[in-house]
């Protein structure tokens, strides 16, 4: 055994002092940090580390933990350049010191080693597990927590791997281990047992389903535990085990509910919250209605208690800050946005909203602290997906509470009604409906309140009950509901802003052409908006004037809407560069605005089409780049480019034939051809779509590439990506309606060199062209083929009965048109004889037959 490892005394004094700098808040850290990372030279710094965490007991701990953190740094980026003998030392000092008497340092190195094994994949350390088995028998505490803490953590990154053949299923010997830990005197111990079981409930490891019963029954003994984090525990592994083994705890399913009932209402609030998320998992169980039934009458009291704000949620709201509009937002608040590629819908199937919507009242709250999960939000959830499960029946049990809620003289205790009722719309709507109209003014009056918070809930609940709003006289609710909705989008308070402009969104959805009265005020509201607001908050104002346009459409082609609209998105759209991410929701905005306003907005297409041109190009260019250099440059954020073919999209659309000198003066049909070919599922999308609308509006442009686009378009049919698929489809049936109308049209020129091709093509053009409406494409392609029959009788005989369901597709051709129809209808008849047409036409779909009797007597 050789000699151990010992630091010089200098290399040591270094690497303290490096560390000390990096902890003072005056020297420049990031220096500090580099200088630390240039020491991964030396062969031995990573020992210096360990000793550093591991046996200089003098320095202080936060100095200690420090270095072992680099340490796990430089193990996570190189531990596969560690010469063995610092690998081993680092190993060895690891297990030989995990009973520290600090818990700060047993964390820390519990941390480093999960960190070595998830590297080593545990095989490269297979004394590792046996021997923190070991130590847990230790009659040192220190040692005993802190092989525990490693063991959870262990269990925490590696439970698949611990549950396969690749380490001799270690499981059969663990679980078992952990199970009589349970009883332990040390609850830090109980509940470390725990939340190492816990692992592996939701992968069903077959060492815990071999022990399932053993697992409950040491659970239900620590129901009544006085310490608070194993409760927890309790709590999240019951949750779990609904979701995985439902079967073995319905015999015990009353006693559960009751124990929940007991937790929801924990003193600590991190336990009712894990026993909260109870009620949403049985929610989903088809067990539910049965198990819940005879509990409401406790159960909902506790939730609406639970949809209270805390105290200190008020206080990190800054709830009693009512004016805070002036006050610029921090970089961080602003959650990053995923755009949605775009997706051909065929406007007649009433294009819906395919996502149900999800109740999730502040879906992206201001403050970290809050965003995250709290009772408050988990309580709604679960009411929420009740009200989903139980419909009416609940009501009996929630409306004597609300009346007290709603008109409650404490704030906080009126907000939290407000929140109940917009938790309930979706599922108890029927029920609520002979309330509703006494409430929405109430709700509608509580948007005045003195108190922000109230105002944005208040703006929540209602955008839950638009529909039923919408489907009144607009007298009675709409316009009232709207007018004090446009307030509240100029509140003082950024949070209401936020709300009111959401709401605003989900109303102009429901409301559609309602709107259109009330456009003018309207414009001016989210048009004075534009000047007010801080960052986060335009974002969604984007979206509020995006939502605006899809809703009323072509009605918002007035020069006097656009006159107010336009500058300032023209404005802000010259303001943003091109690397910047609050492009997106711009260019998506304007994509709506662009097919909305149709013609009007031609004098603007020009310098919005180059830039979305030029953001193709850049990310095509930057990805090119990538793939040769990853080292020396950054992969594109691939968004900028979907966005922008989104918007080229509207602009094709709501263009039309416009956009056709724009196609020609660019490379867009290159860059196309390159999108196309996308490794990203999206890009392609969003590629396909602009192809089919570019091949709507400018054929002629589209025409030179079929060639080499087709196959293309093939190789995407598959039905894995959905979207991609659906896309590509839809662009192909474009591609080939568009070459039907062409074969007509040159056949309408030079009927005599395209008609003896008839046999080749008829069947194929006449089965394209019965889906699209009648128009001038449609008519002139029709009466070429009636040119061509003409020239050559002989070419439709073999597929008439095509060429009689194509007519029939047309639902007013213009006389003229209708005469040539008839013409050869007739003709065809006369020719057979009539015993002849007898029997072809009884081939025919019964309303073919209708439809050729009654407009052409055939």
């Amino acid at each position: 055994y050789r000699m151990e490892w010992q630091p010089d005394e200098q290399g040591l004094q270094q690497v303290l002092q490096l560390l000390k700098d990096s902890q003072s808040p005056d020297t420049a850290t990031q220096r500090t940090l580099q200088k630390l990372e240039q020491l991964n030279q030396f062969p031995d710094f990573n020992n210096y580390l360990i000793f550093v965490l591991t046996s200089l007991k003098s320095e202080d701990e936060p100095t200690r933990s420090l270095s072992g953190l680099i340490l796990k740094n430089n193990v996570k980026a190189h531990y596969q350049n560690f010469p063995p003998n610092v690998a081993d030392f680092i190993k060895r000092e690891c297990l030989n010191n995990i009973g520290d008497p600090s818990p700060l340092i047993r964390a820390t190195i519990g941390i480093l080693i999960t960190t070595i094994a998830s590297k080593g994949e545990l095989q490269t350390w297979p004394e590792l597990l046996p021997q923190l088995c070991n130590l847990l028998n230790s009659e040192d505490y220190n040692t005993c927590e802190g092989s525990f803490g490693a063991l959870q953590k262990i269990c925490e990154d590696s439970s698949e791997l611990l549950d396969s053949d690749a380490l001799n299923r270690p499981l059969n010997i663990m679980i078992p281990k952990f199970l009589q830990f349970f009883k332990h005197c040390s609850p830090k111990i109980r509940s470390h047992a725990i939340a190492c079981v816990n692992q592996f409930i939701i992968g069903r490891a077959q060492a815990l389903m071999d022990n399932i019963d053993t697992f409950i029954e040491s659970l239900f003994a620590l129901a009544g535990d006085e310490d608070s984090e194993v409760r927890k525990n309790v709590c999240r592994a019951l949750v779990m085990l609904l979701e995985v083994r439902i079967d073995r705890l319905i015999p015990h399913m009353h006693s559960i509910i009751q124990y929940m009932l007991q937790r929801t209402q924990d003193p600590d609030e991190n336990v009712a919250l894990e026993a909260c998320e109870f009620w949403l998992t049985l929610a989903e169980q088809p067990i539910c209605k049965e198990a819940l039934s005879g509990h409401l009458v406790q159960l909902i009291p506790i939730l609406v208690n639970g949809m209270k704000y805390s105290e200190i949620d008020i206080i990190l709201l800054k709830g009693d800050v009512e004016e805070d509009e002036t006050i610029p937002d921090s970089e961080q608040d602003i959650k990053p946005r995923f755009h949605k590629s775009r997706t051909v819908t065929l406007q007649h199937e009433g294009g819906e909203g395919e996502e149900g919507e999800d109740i999730d009242e502040d879906e992206d709250d201001d403050d970290d602290t809050l965003s995250d999960w709290n009772l408050r939000k988990c309580s709604a959830a679960a009411l929420d997906v009740l009200a989903n499960v139980f419909r009416e029946e609940l009501l009996p049990h929630l409306l004597p509470l609300l009346k007290g809620l709603l008109f409650h003289p404490d704030w906080v205790i009126k907000e939290s009604g407000i929140l109940v009722l917009g938790a309930i719309a979706e599922g108890c709507m029927q029920g609520m409906v002979p309330y509703l109209p006494e409430l929405i003014p109430h709700l509608i009056q509580c948007l005045c309140d003195k108190k922000a918070l109230v105002r944005s809930i208040a703006c929540w609940t209602l955008s839950r009950y638009a529909h039923w709003v919408v489907s009144q006289p607009p007298d009675a609710h709409l316009k009232p509901l709207m007018t004090e909705l446009l307030k509240r989008i100029l509140d003082g308070n950024k949070r209401v802003q936020e709300a009111a402009c959401s709401a605003f969104a989900t109303l102009e959805e429901e409301a559609c052409t309602e709107l259109v009265p009330y456009l003018s005020f309207i414009l001016d509201t989210l048009v004075f908006a534009f000047g007010k607001y801080q960052h986060k908050n335009l974002l969604i104002l984007y979206d509020a004037i995006g939502t605006l346009a899809d809703s009323v459409g072509h009605h918002l082609n007035q020069p006097e809407y656009i006159q107010k609209l336009m500058p300032p998105l023209i404005a802000k759209w010259n303001e943003l560069k091109d690397e910047d991410k609050d492009l997106f929701p711009l260019l998506e905005c304007l994509s709506s605005v662009a097919t909305a306003l149709q013609s009007g907005f031609l004098p603007y297409c020009e310098p919005v089409y180059q830039r979305c041109v030029t953001l193709v190009q850049k990310t095509l260019a930057q990805a090119m780049m990538y793939s040769q250099q990853p080292d020396q440059y950054e992969a594109p954020d691939k968004d900028f480019m979907i966005v922008a073919l989104d918007l080229l999209s509207g602009l094709a659309e709501g263009l039309g034939g416009h956009v056709d000198t724009l196609v020609a003066r660019s490379n867009i049909m290159t860059l196309l051809f390159q999108c196309m070919q996308d490794t990203m599922p999206e890009v392609r999308q969003s590629s396909f779509a602009l192809l089919g609308d570019l091949t709507k509006a400018c054929f002629p442009h589209v025409k030179p590439c079929i060639a080499e686009f087709m196959p293309i378009l093939g190789t995407n049919l598959n039905p894995e990506f959905i979207s991609v698929c659906n896309n590509a489809t839809w662009a192909i049936g474009e591609i080939c309606m568009q070459m039907a109308i062409t074969i007509g049209r040159l056949g309408y020129v030079c009927p005599q060199e395209v008609a003896p091709m008839l046999p080749q093509f008829i069947r194929p053009w006449c089965t394209s062209l019965r889906n699209i409406r009648d128009n001038e494409e449609k008519d002139s392609a029709f009466r070429g083929i009636c040119i061509m029959i003409g020239v050559n009788p002989g070419g439709v005989v073999q597929d008439f009965i095509f060429f009689c369901d194509a007519v029939a597709s047309w639902v007013n051709p213009k006389d003229d048109l209708r005469d040539m129809f008839y013409k050869i209808l007739h003709g065809f008849k006369e020719q057979v004889g009539e015993e002849n047409w007898q029997q072809f036409s009884e081939q025919f779909p019964p309303l073919l037959k209708e439809r050729l009797a009654a407009c052409y007597g055939v």
